[in-house]
């Protein structure tokens, strides 16, 4: 990890609660969001403003019991901030990175945002940048890939802004999904070479997925000593992400985790899809306002128990250190 300089200092605590904890809504979603309104809608037509709509019925909702909140930039963090719908005290993310993927026969490649930027993210006020890679560390792209992660850790240098990485694995080989159980056994050797590799690139937090695939590994033990191993490797703060699995599953995962020395964790579906299986939007607001809301404040409270306060992952010697005279050089 690189020394923390102000910004992103300022940048963490902003989208930590007062523990220390990250307890982060992802409500970033693109492609799957639409993909679930068109079905609620029928057919292939989906105009923006409809998008719009779900992300600020998700923000009322989840933003009060939210340390953050972590946005796209086409549907949500500029809508969201115009209309007004975002606490003063809940910082925001935001993703530098498009929806979904290239996929090349050497691998599956992230692209940028087109249009969007690092500057244009602080710029608006963010406390963070998110950025998501798939990653294998034997695709023949991996080294391409850590190319991005370090041009967009270079870019939130520039401009003193929080770096939060989401490296998500895959099947190499075409076809095989991540529940087989040939890939399944060796996810968590693929987790940990991940974070062994990518964590040093000027990461400030990891964004991660619970190392063991739910259907594969049963073994609550071997699942703690993976996320502990994760903790010793990183050498950075790191927090748990949901995927899309199930709440309870996700539950069990977040209390796991954060046993093991996460700082917290970033929900995304897991406390609010079902919502999206609603046809009628007061049913939808009535599932956000009640279910979801009330998953999320059990993710908080088990964070908020079990989880590592992220000042205590990095090391001291890492913090700001100033003198008489800082500000003309900063």
């Amino acid at each position: 990890m690189t020394t923390l300089t102000l910004g992103k200092l300022r940048g963490l605590q902003q989208i930590a609660n007062d523990n220390g904890i990250f307890t982060i809504s992802a409500l970033d979603h693109r492609g799957t969001l639409e993909k679930m309104l068109r079905q609620l809608r029928g057919g292939d037509s989906l105009p923006w403003e409809v998008v719009v709509e779900e992300k600020e019925r998700l923000t009322r909702a989840l933003a009060p019991h939210s340390s953050a909140l972590l946005y796209d930039p086409i549907y949500s963090v500029g809508p969201m901030l115009a209309r007004g719908v975002v606490p003063g005290s809940v910082g925001i993310l935001v993703a530098r990175e498009q929806s979904g993927y290239e996929s090349t026969a050497e691998g599956r490649v992230t692209v940028l945002q087109d249009g969007w930027s690092v500057e244009a993210i602080k710029r608006l006020g963010a406390s963070a940048v998110k950025l998501l890679v798939l990653y294998h560390p034997e695709a023949p792209i991996a080294g391409r890939q850590e190319e991005i992660v370090q041009q967009v850790a270079e870019e939130c240098r520039r401009h003193d802004i929080a770096f939060l990485l989401e490296p998500m694995s895959y099947a190499l080989r075409p076809g095989q999904k991540k529940s087989d159980p040939e890939f399944a056994a060796r996810k968590p050797e693929i987790v940990l070479e991940t974070v062994r590799r990518l964590a040093p690139l000027g990461v400030d937090v990891l964004k991660l997925e619970f190392p063991t695939e739910p259907d594969y590994e049963k073994d609550e033990q071997k699942m703690l000593d993976v996320c502990r191993q994760i903790t010793a490797t990183a050498g950075v703060p790191w927090v748990l992400l949901s995927a899309g699995v199930d709440f309870a599953t996700f539950q069990r995962q977040v209390e796991i985790a954060c046993e093991a020395g996460a700082s917290g964790f970033l929900a995304g579906r897991a406390v609010w899809q079902e919502a999206m299986l609603l046809p009628d939007a007061t049913e939808r607001e009535h599932y956000l306002q009640t279910i979801a809301v009330s998953r999320l404040r059990i993710l908080v409270d088990i964070a908020n128990y079990r989880a590592t306060p992220w000042p205590e992952r990095v090391a001291a010697g890492l913090l700001p250190q100033l003198q008489a005279g800082w500000y003309a050089a900063y």
